[in-house]
């Protein structure tokens, strides 16, 4: 069991880690051109995704970042029970938060690992990792 739970961001096209713990795809469309068994993720949690609608918007434009973030944030204080089952599900594991865009900074998993470790920070220690 590691010393201290992390939530980690990775790029689901990226080879899976040693310490990556439970695999969780936070994307709502499934990644082009991935298999499920390369993907090798543990649960896809497209309900925890950005709406449609919001990821249409944002396009993946950095200067709609900062809106895209207050909105998307949003959308997730509406699913704050899904959130702890999520953490839970995770249990002691590290948690690693997979996305398919190629920005590494301005995707969905950044937003949703600070909400996740606003969360988890009343019950058990923290660190985030990329």
């Amino acid at each position: 069991m590691p010393s201290r739970f992390r939530i980690r961001i990775r790029r689901i096209y990226e080879a899976p880690g040693t310490e990556e713990g439970y695999r969780v795809l936070v994307d709502r469309v499934w990644p082009r051109g991935l298999s499920k068994e390369k993907a090798a993720i543990d649960s896809w949690e497209k309900d925890l995704a950005p709406s449609t609608e919001l990821r249409k918007w944002f396009g993946h434009e950095p200067s709609r970042w900062n809106e895209f973030a207050l909105r998307y944030r949003s959308e997730l204080a509406a699913k704050t029970e899904r959130l702890h089952e999520l953490l839970r599900a995770a249990g002691s594991r590290n948690l690693t938060l997979l996305y398919g865009a190629r920005d590494k900074e301005h995707n969905q998993a950044v937003v949703l690992r600070e909400a996740l470790a606003e969360l988890a920070n009343g019950s058990r220690s923290f660190s985030a990792a990329d």
